[in-house]
């Protein structure tokens, strides 16, 4: 983690979480892979849903747990959302078209659910979206970058104004 640019946000409700997400939106382009890393409830289907607002997506964004992949195609950009959570084994990800869609094979941005446990198989350019919770619903949501276009995507991210990212240097906040 040492390589790549970390930034952090604190939200306090899933609505303030869900409009740091619409604030990414903008600068998401085709082929762009975030993976969401978080405890069960820590609102990565929140963030999903927020950044799938600010795209125009019209459909109810739900968490995939069940489903593995659901894909909403009515917004600006196609939206790949995959939930690893239910899978056991590696070989299962050429089944549910993982590979397809992280390698930018695909036409939309794909988010990933736990994808963390695959780490062999995450791919080489990704933003990871890591979210907290403390005993009082505080979420802590941190973004770094893995690859170019990750880095890209968070430096132009960051400095939206309306994100309100704070940049992490050595394990704390400049």
């Amino acid at each position: 983690m040492a390589n790549g640019l970390t930034y952090i946000r604190r939200t306090t409700t899933p609505e303030a979480t869900k409009q740091l997400a619409a604030t990414l939106a903008p600068y998401l382009r085709p082929g762009d892979v975030i993976m969401l890393s978080g405890d069960l409830g820590a609102g990565k289907t929140q963030f999903v849903q927020g950044v799938a607002a600010a795209l125009g997506t019209r459909a109810q964004v739900t968490s995939p747990t069940f489903n593995i992949l659901l894909q909403y195609i009515d917004g600006r950009i196609p939206i790949n959302h995959f939930d690893l959570y239910r899978l056991d084994e590696p070989e299962q990800l050429e089944d549910v078209g993982y590979f397809e869609a992280v390698d930018g094979d695909d036409d939309g941005v794909t988010f990933v659910e736990w994808g963390e446990k695959f780490p062999n198989d995450l791919p080489c350019d990704y933003l990871e979206i890591t979210i907290t919770t403390d005993t009082q619903g505080e979420r802590r949501v941190r973004a770094h970058a893995f690859g170019v276009r990750a880095r890209q995507l968070l430096f132009v991210w960051a400095n939206d104004s309306k994100s309100r990212l704070m940049k992490m240097s050595g394990g704390s906040i400049r």
